[in-house]
C-alpha cells in the first residue's frame, strides 16, 4: 500500500470518531468572530481566543477549507484574515493598522456577492448587507481592533448561536460551490476512480523546521518535474476527495495536540493503526507504540514500575497482550517520517507492517544496545541514540538524515546505519567523552552486524577478560595505563585519554610504544611508594591483557575495531574490581568506576 493510500483510508477512521472534518471542511485558528444585524450592521465582537494559558491563542473550528495560496490573492468563505475580511492589516514596521494593498477586500467581497446572490436566508444576507456598506476606515470603531489585526475572523448573525457558515443555507452553498469546480478529470492514482484531479494540493503544517505557511507532500512547480505538456497536479493525478483526505489525516495527526506524532532527528514521524473497524485495538496498539517510540519514566513510582515491566516484557518478546492489554498483534500499522525541504516535504521512511512485527524488531534493537552495567534506567528513545552523536549534544548538530536512516534500520530489523558508528566513533575522538551510553551504541551496531552475519565476531555485553578481539584487549589495556597514570600521579588535569585516546584506538603501533614506557615508569613510583601492593595488582592486570595479544601492535584499526577498542575501554573502567591485597595495604586500584 503507498503513503497516499494508507492515509486516505485513515481519514474514514478520524472522520468515524470526530477527529477529522468532512469533506470540504477543514480545522483552523480563527481569534475574533464579528456580529451582524439584520441589515449588516456590527453588533459585537466576539474574542474566540483560548485564554487558558498565559497569553491568549487562536481556538481551532471547523471552517470551510481555506484556499490555496502561494504569491496570489484568493479568498476563503465566510472566514478570513482581516486583510480580506475588513480590508485592513498590520504595517510590517509600526504594527499599526493599514489599509490593504493587493485588493484582497475586493476578491473578499466579489466572491460572496457571485455565491451568495439570490439567497434568500437570514444569515448570509445580514453578511451580503454588511459586504456592501462596509468601509476600511471603520475600523478603528470595532472593540478590540487591535488585538483583531491579522487573525482571521468568522460571522454570527444575531440572535443565532451558530457561526454563519455553520448555517444550512452556506452549507449547501459552499458544497455546490466545490462541485462545480472547473477540474480536469482523470483517473485518480489512490482510488483509481475517474473524476475531477485536484491541480494544487493543500500543505501540510506541522513537520518541524519547514514553513510556518505549511510544505506539500506532492508538488510540481518547476518545468524540470513536468511531462508530457502536464501542468502541476496533473503530472501525479489525485482526485479532489482523495487530496482533501490525505492533507486532512497528515495535518490531524500533525496537530500540537495530537499525541500520535514524535521528533525523530530531523523527522518528524506519525504513527496510525487500522483494526478493521475495531477501534479499540487501533487505540491500543498507537498507545503502545507511543510508550515503545519514546520510553519515559513517569515521575509517579507506582506508574514508573508498571511502565518498567512493560518494556522489560517487550525487551524480552513476551505476547504483547500481556503487555498491553487489548492489543491484537496482527493490527495493521503504519509509521511515515517526514523532514523539511524548502517548501517541500522528504519522506524519511515509511513503514507498513503490524504491531507485533513492530514491537519484536524494537525489542531487538533494544537487546542489542544492552551493556552491562546499563548506561540507562529504561530502554533508550531514538532521540536520546541521536543526541550522543552531536556535538554539544544539541538536536541542531544531529548528522542530517541519520535520525531517519536508524530508524527505518529499527522498524525493518536491518543493519543500523554505517554513519551512526563512525559519528560516535568521531565524536568519542573530538570530546574524549567514552561514556556508557556511546558505547552502548556502538555495542548495538557490532552485535547486530555479527547477528546479521556482518561481522565475524561477537561483542560482549560486560567485561570478558577471555574475549580475544586484539582492538577489545587494547582498549582495555589503555583503561590500565590511565589508572596507573592516575595512581601514580593523583588527579591530573589531563590524562592519556584526553591526549592520546583518537590515535590509540586508530593508530596503536604510533602511540602504545610511548604509554607502555610511561606507564613503566609510573609503575616504578608507585613500588617505591606506599602504593606498592597495588603496583604489583596493575602489574598482574597488564600481564593478564597483553597475554592475550598474539600479535604486535597493528598499524591500524578499521572503524568497527575503533568501536570494539571504546568498549573495551569503557568495561575495564566501569567493572568494579576488587585487587587481591586491597585490604592489607588499605589502597585503591586507582580504576575509576563511574
Amino acid at each position: 500500500m503507498s503513503i497516499l493510500q494508507a492515509l486516505v483510508g485513515h481519514y474514514d477512521r478520524l472522520v468515524a470518531n470526530d477527529k477529522a472534518p468532512e469533506y470540504g471542511y477543514s480545522f483552523e485558528a480563527v481569534s475574533f468572530g464579528i456580529v451582524l444585524s439584520r441589515n449588516g450592521e456590527v453588533v459585537d465582537v466576539l474574542d474566540l481566543r483560548d485564554t487558558s494559558g498565559k497569553t491568549p491563542r487562536p481556538s481551532r473550528r471547523l471552517v470551510p477549507r481555506p484556499a490555496i495560496r502561494a504569491a496570489n490573492v484568493v479568498s476563503n468563505f465566510l472566514w478570513d484574515k482581516t486583510a480580506y475580511v475588513l480590508g485592513v492589516k498590520s504595517d510590517r514596521n509600526s504594527k499599526t493598522p493599514i489599509p490593504a494593498q493587493r485588493g484582497e477586500h475586493a476578491d473578499f467581497r466579489q466572491l460572496h456577492l457571485r455565491l451568495l446572490a439570490g439567497t434568500d436566508d437570514s444569515g448570509l444576507n445580514a453578511l451580503l448587507a454588511f459586504l456592501e456598506k462596509w468601509n476600511v476606515e471603520d475600523f478603528g470603531n470595532l472593540a478590540r481592533a487591535n488585538d483583531m489585526l491579522d487573525t482571521n475572523i468568522v460571522f454570527r448573525f444575531d440572535g443565532d448561536r451558530r457561526f454563519i457558515h455553520e448555517r444550512p443555507a452556506a452549507r449547501h452553498v459552499w458544497q455546490d460551490h466545490l462541485a462545480a469546480q472547473d477540474q480536469a478529470e482523470g483517473h485518480c492514482l489512490v482510488t483509481g476512480e475517474l473524476g475531477p484531479v485536484q491541480r494544487l494540493h493543500p500543505k501540510i503544517k506541522g513537520v518541524k523546521g519547514a514553513q510556518s505557511s505549511g510544505a506539500s507532500l506532492v508538488s510540481f512547480n518547476l518545468g524540470a518535474f513536468e511531462s508530457f505538456g502536464r501542468r502541476q497536479g496533473n503530472n501525479a493525478p489525485i482526485s479532489e476527495q482523495a487530496v482533501f483526505a490525505y492533507t486532512t489525516t497528515l495535518n490531524t495527526l500533525l496537530a500540537r495536540a495530537s499525541s500520535r506524532n514524535i521528533q525523530i532527528g530531523d523527522a518528524t514521524t506519525v504513527f496510525w493503526a487500522e483494526a478493521a473497524g475495531v477501534e479499540a485495538e487501533a487505540e491500543a496498539a498507537e498507545d503502545l507504540f507511543s510508550i515503545l517510540a519514546e520510553p519515559e519514566v513517569p515521575t509517579d513510582a507506582e506508574e514508573a514500575v508498571k511502565v518498567a515491566d512493560k518494556l522489560s516484557a517487550v525487551a524480552d518478546g513476551r505476547p504483547l497482550a500481556d503487555v498491553q492489554p487489548g492489543v491484537n498483534e496482527n493490527t495493521r500499522f503504519f509509521v511515515l517520517g517526514l523532514a523539511p525541504n524548502a517548501a517541500r516535504l522528504s519522506v524519511r521512511f515509511w513503514y507498513e507492517g503490524s504491531i507485533g512485527s513492530i514491537a519484536r524488531r524494537i525489542g531487538e534493537h533494544w537487546r542489542d544496545m544492552r551493556l552491562e552495567p546499563s548506561p540507562w534506567t529504561t530502554p533508550p528513545a531514538v532521540w536520546r541514540l541521536l543526541l550522543e552523536t552531536a556535538a554539544q549534544r544539541r538536536s541542531a548538530n544531529i548528522p542530517p538524515a541519520l535520525g531517519g536512516a536508524l530508524m527505518r534500520a529499527i522498524l525493518t530489523g536491518g543493519r543500523y546505519p554505517h554513519s551512526l558508528l563512525a559519528a560516535l566513533v568521531a565524536r568519542m575522538r573530538a570530546d574524549k567523552d567514552i561514556n556508557g551510553r556511546r558505547v552502548a551504541i556502538c555495542k548495538g551496531c557490532l552485535a547486530r552486524d555479527y547477528r546479521l552475519g556482518f561481522e565475524e565476531e561477537d561483542v560482549p555485553m560486560s567485561l570478558n577478560p577471555d574475549e580475544k578481539n586484539v582492538a577489545y584487549r587494547l582498549g582495555r589495556l589503555f583503561a590500565v595505563y590511565e589508572s596507573v597514570q592516575r595512581a601514580a600521579l593523583g588527579n591530573v588535569n589531563t590524562t592519556i585519554k584526553d591526549r592520546y585516546f583518537g590515535a590509540a584506538s586508530a593508530t596503536p603501533a604510533s602511540v602504545f610504544p610511548l604509554l607502555e614506557r610511561s606507564s613503566a615508569n609510573h609503575l616504578a613510583s608507585l613500588r617505591k611508594s606506599e602504593k606498592g601492593g597495588l603496583a604489583h595488582w596493575f602489574d598482574r592486570e597488564i600481564d593478564l591483557i597483553v597475554s592475550g595479544l598474539d600479535t604486535d601492535f597493528p598499524r591500524s584499526l578499521r572503524l568497527e575495531e575503533q568501536g570494539r577498542f571504546a568498549i573495551g575501554y569503557h568495561h575495564q573502567r566501569a567493572t568494579r574490581r576488587v585487587a587481591s591485597d586491597r585490604d592489607s595495604e588499605g589502597g585503591d586500584t586507582g580504576i575509576d568506576e563511574d
